[in-house]
């Protein structure tokens, strides 16, 4: 049987994590190593980690280094073939790892294994929407408009995947391997998928099954908004450094369709101002969206103005009307995609 370890970083998520490591403890598939690493949490977070007395259980101490230099250490430490990733607000069902595994030990040619993703809010309620990314035939161009893999706790990789892409640094006084790049406090993980696919020849693919449960957060939300988008143009300058046509390409394309991703997720937190900025910003970046993708532009666009001009109260009717027909047919879809 496989083994797998699960990297779960820890930095201030006192209010989740206890949560977050029994959804792991719970899984059905047994063998596996739990690796929670203490980016120097401020919290109580590795306080209630301690309490948990599973012999699978172990905690890594380290200096702060951000989400990539905590999964980057988790990487050196895991003993597993396997290796799984769930931030430490976030959840899984029961049956993840089983169904990972045996997506991956079916198709020999896949390196990335994810899942797809519900939604729930800071207090766990589910919202009743679902993360709907493209499944199969992921290529360059998908990860430059919108990752599928969707969240940092979706996917489930071969260990030779990262021994394919690792390299060395030395930011921290000594020379050692890295994965994901230290360098990115944001969209690190879009970053290394993309190195996955342009520069190793293992696949990324998603099954339909709803593993994820991926909590969002309204902390800090339009400044983490715009510095996600800053991090997005580093993400394209180091691409630009091994793959400048491709930048040439999609380089416009690209910050259209993360700029309307922000844009959506900014109506998600009811921040009315930001969302039309980001949607105007988008437009300006890669006006062609009205063409390529009209619904899908027009309703986020349409979302922000409403969000910005109406009454909260008016706004709160229409956004639950449409999240619950959006949430309907998303389940239709994904349960006539596990029947077919």
């Amino acid at each position: 049987m496989v083994k797998i370890s699960v990297i779960v970083p820890i930095y201030g998520v006192e209010k989740y994590i206890a949560a977050t490591v029994q959804s792991v403890l719970n899984q059905t598939y047994e063998n596996f190593e739990l690796l929670l690493v203490d980016d120097e949490s401020p919290d109580q977070s590795i306080e209630i980690c301690q309490q948990f007395s599973d012999s699978r259980i172990k905690i890594i101490h380290q200096k702060n280094r951000g989400l990539a230099g905590a999964r980057n250490a988790g990487i050196r430490q895991a003993q597993g073939e396997y290796l799984a990733f769930l931030d430490g607000d976030d959840l899984w069902l029961p049956q993840k790892l089983e169904r990972q595994v045996e997506h991956l030990n079916n198709s020999p040619e896949v390196g990335v294994s994810f899942s797809r993703s519900a939604l729930i809010d800071e207090e766990g309620n589910p919202l009743g929407i679902y993360l709907m990314p493209k499944l199969k035939g992921i290529t360059a161009y998908d990860l430059f408009r919108e990752s599928p893999v969707g969240n940092g706790s979706a996917p489930v990789i071969r260990r030779e995947v990262f021994e394919a892409i690792k390299f060395q640094d030395n930011l921290h006084g000594t020379v050692e391997d890295c994965y994901f790049d230290e360098q990115f406090r944001r969209s690190e993980d879009i970053e290394c998928w993309l190195r996955i696919i342009l520069q190793t020849p293992w696949k990324i693919e998603g099954i339909s099954e709803v593993l994820t449960l991926y909590r969002l957060n309204s902390g800090g939300l339009s400044a983490n908004l715009l510095k996600q988008f800053e991090s997005w143009e580093q993400v394209l300058a180091k691409t630009n450094s091994y793959a400048p046509e491709l930048i040439a390409q999609w380089g416009n394309l690209s910050r259209g369709c993360r700029l309307r991703y922000l844009a959506r997720n900014a109506i998600r937190m009811q921040n009315g101002a930001i969302a039309v900025e980001l949607c105007h910003r988008s437009l300006a970046a890669h006006w062609q969206l009205l063409l390529e993708e009209p619904r899908r532009t027009l309703r986020i666009l349409i979302a922000a103005y409403l969000l910005r001009l109406l009454p909260r109260s008016w706004y709160s009717q229409v956004a639950l009307l449409g999240t619950k027909l959006t949430g309907a047919t998303q389940k239709r879809r994904i349960l006539q995609e596990q029947s077919g």
